[in-house]
């Protein structure tokens, strides 16, 4: 498809309109797309612990769906590099909903190997679920990019707090089919991922990256008419090194998403030493989820007011005082445990807002996607380390000292929020 740069050069109707109509889209397909994720990351450590039948090997499935989003993130970011969002994003639910499927065939046939592999490949669905947040900056305002990056973060929360609610739906429905109940929440993800997919072909069109792009090469080919020199777009690593916000920024991103997954993964294996149910521990997750999500307007407002680093600096904050409350908790369901995830959540939203949206403005467009998935790659792999130490940690200290072992994390956090500000300055 040719695309007329004319039509879509900065601040013209056109490109507004396009941009409007781009950030509905994500948001429809973020929220059914995080139906299908946040259903199956609610049981995946249960359904571990039932199939190896050894619950210090429950974080192993989490820690695989983590590494294989990382991997796939930056993959996936290759792929739409060259072929745009639309194909990019839609290949990543693709493969997950193939995990989806054999997680399901891995518990049928209790193969936790089987189970690992099928969790990475699931990752992959989180990992265009989380790029989604990017492709919504590719045609943004300065004045404007939190808000837009914002309202695709929100839109989870439609399928977020959903999801977790449906794994007692899913253990109904796989029951009738003569399935191991715990399998049923991934035959819903299948089905939702299907659909997002469907709904990206159909709507993502015409695709904001190539959009941006065909802007940007028009726009250079007319400064070079004028006499300016051509500027060579550096390599992701290579902005990384030598661009000190977007390199504070990345860190942020993967600390804060770290501390995050290593605690909540291991919330319902707390929950159910104490005899909590599968609904208690699913309401406690969906309020950890609505933490995450349902707030991002307010903070991407808050990017676009106060700057990126004050907002990743309150999300180090929030995200400290959190995982302390999670550590005084009793093993079982407690409004404390539930008030904690919830914090936990909100840290983690106005950090990745804040640090995606300042990462964003410090890289230039042509090394964008790029960045952008080497970022997601780093947070995804150490949060697969946390993930896999959490199960560790918790199986020899317990629960409360996991918590505790996060709180250096979520200071360095708060640590590049300052980076960040004086790079600004």
């Amino acid at each position: 498809m040719t695309i007329d740069a004319d039509r879509y050069l900065a601040g013209s109707p056109d490109r507004v309109e396009l941009q409007r109509r781009t950030v509905r889209t994500l948001a429809v397909t973020n929220a059914v797309g995080g139906v299908g994720v946040t259903t199956g990351i609610t049981v995946a450590s249960l359904l571990a612990a039932d199939v190896s039948g050894r619950e210090e090997l429950a974080g192993l499935s989490q820690t695989a769906q983590v590494a294989g989003t990382a991997v796939a993130a930056y993959l996936l970011s290759r792929v739409m590099t060259r072929r745009g969002r639309r194909v990019g994003l839609s290949i990543g639910y693709l493969v997950g909903a193939t995990g989806a499927l054999l997680c399901v065939l891995a518990g049928v046939i209790r193969s936790f190997p089987l189970l690992l592999v099928a969790a990475a490949l699931f990752g992959a669905a989180s990992a265009s679920n989380s790029q989604s947040r990017f492709a919504a900056t590719d045609l943004a305002s300065d004045q404007h990019r939190g808000r837009d990056l914002s309202m695709v973060v929100w839109a989870t929360t439609i399928g977020a707090v959903l999801g977790p609610n449906l794994a007692d739906v899913g253990g109904t429905l796989a029951t009738r089919l003569g399935l191991p109940a715990l399998t049923g929440a991934f035959l819903i993800t299948a089905v939702a991922l299907g659909v997002t997919i469907g709904l990206l072909s159909l709507w993502l069109r015409p695709d904001p990256l190539a959009v941006a792009r065909a802007v940007a090469d028009h726009e250079e080919r007319a400064a070079a008419a004028a006499g300016a020199t051509r500027v060579e777009v550096p390599s992701a690593w290579r902005v990384v090194r030598t661009h000190h916000t977007v390199g504070a920024c990345v860190v942020a991103i993967a600390l804060a998403h770290t501390v995050m997954v290593s605690v909540m993964i291991m919330t319902p294996i707390h929950m159910r030493h104490g005899d909590a149910s599968i609904r208690l521990i699913g309401l406690t997750i969906s309020g950890h989820i609505l933490g995450m999500y349902a707030f991002s307007p307010l903070v991407g407002r808050l990017v676009d007011r106060w700057g990126g680093w004050r907002v990743v600096l309150a999300g180090a904050v929030i995200e400290g005082a959190s995982i302390v409350a999670a550590a005084t908790t009793h093993e079982g369901a407690s409004w404390l445990l539930s008030a904690a995830l919830f914090g936990l959540g909100l840290g983690w939203s106005f950090a990745l807002i804040g640090a995606s949206s300042a990462l964003v403005g410090a890289t230039p467009l042509g090394a964008r996607a790029p960045v952008q998935g080497l970022a997601d790659l780093v947070m995804g792999l150490t949060a697969a380390v946390g993930g896999a130490l959490a199960g560790v940690i918790v199986g020899w200290l317990g629960y409360p000292a996991l918590a505790l072992s996060c709180l250096p994390a979520a200071a360095v956090v708060g640590g590049c929020g300052l980076l960040v500000r004086r790079a600004a300055r």
